[in-house]
């Protein structure tokens, strides 16, 4: 049962300054402004410097989306930290708490890969319908530049970096509308960043495994073939949900992993391109911060509306999927 309704009130968004362009990366591997564009719709993305840290970018987006929502950060209740790549394997939302000076908040990280904001999203949703909590921030950010192998084409030409943020509060209206979450562990291996451990012995007898992690692998057919086949059920399932139908939909955010995947899940739904959101030219794959990444620029832009019915949809390692349609503004 339903006790409150959640309202989306602001959002942000953060990239790093540093960036890389189709061009510049085929001084890198073999291939060219044409193959990249023609098989993945970017053109560029951004980059992390080494100076610049995954919660420098995250309270950057942070704090846009609190600005829009005019709340202060005192009044949050609780952060949620979308991400694979966080600064510290023990997590970092807790230190971003601390910069916001979001004093009361109790934080923590998620990690489900790109399906992470959905993931993110849905989680704090249950906080706020059950009256815990009011004022909820959920921030998506990846540096994944940090586990790319720059010499693999395959990988290197998808990926960048950014953050995004939402702020979730109480409301008397529900605008969370439907959602479905999902994980299926059989692909595991399709899309990897994975430990690598190096034997130490200890002591006589006694060896651990002491390294670090593999740079990202993917098999890229895989994920297209389970992108296209599951994310429109997984959305169709949030409309069931929702009991509305799919011309009912005004914008389509999906994760922004690949154009012919963003135009087949579309095409699959008869959802017309004008309302599909994509700006993945410019950024590329930025995992858990593409949805919000996309989202505030569409807000910003004056595309979405107070009002406006928006379906997101995330998908990738785990392998872990979903679909939120939510109302945009109070």
């Amino acid at each position: 049962m339903i006790t409150t309704g959640i309202s989306i009130t602001g959002c942000g968004s953060a990239t790093p300054s540093v960036l890389l362009d189709n061009h510049g990366l085929s001084e890198r591997v073999e291939t060219s402004d044409e193959w990249i564009t023609s098989r993945t719709g970017i053109t560029q993305r951004r980059l992390a410097d080494p100076d610049t840290s995954l919660s420098q970018l995250a309270i950057a987006a942070a704090q846009n989306a609190i600005a829009m929502a005019a709340i202060d950060p005192a009044d949050i209740d609780l952060i949620i930290l979308a991400t694979s790549t966080a600064d510290d394997l023990f997590g970092s939302a807790s230190f971003i708490q601390y910069q916001l000076g979001a004093t009361k908040a109790v934080a923590f990280d998620m990690t489900a890969a790109c399906s992470g904001f959905v993931f993110g999203l849905v989680t704090a949703s249950q906080f706020i319908r059950t009256g815990v909590y009011q004022n909820v921030l959920l921030i998506g950010a990846d540096i994944l530049s940090r586990w790319v192998d720059w010499s693999d084409r395959r990988t290197c030409i998808l990926f960048g970096d950014g953050a995004g943020a939402v702020v979730l509060q109480a409301d008397e209206h529900d605008r969370l509308l439907g959602f479905e979450i999902r994980s299926d562990g059989r692909q595991n291996q399709s899309l990897n960043l994975s430990y690598r451990p190096e034997p130490q012995e200890i002591l006589t007898g006694i060896t651990i495994g002491q390294g670090t992690y593999n740079p990202i692998t993917m098999n890229g057919q895989e994920i297209y073939k389970f992108a296209v086949k599951k994310v429109p059920e997984v959305i169709e399932k949030a409309l069931f949900r929702a009991n509305l139908t799919v011309d009912q939909i005004d914008w389509l955010i999906l994760h922004q992993a690949n154009q012919r995947i963003l135009n087949a899940v579309a095409e699959r739904l008869n959802i017309p391109p004008k309302k599909v959101i994509s700006n993945l030219a410019k950024y590329g794959n930025t995992s858990a911060a593409s949805i919000p990444l996309a989202l505030d620029e569409a807000v910003r832009e004056g595309k979405i509306k107070p009002g406006d019915r928006i379906m997101i949809s995330g998908f990738g390692a785990g392998l872990t999927w979903g679909a939120a349609l939510f109302e945009w503004g109070r």
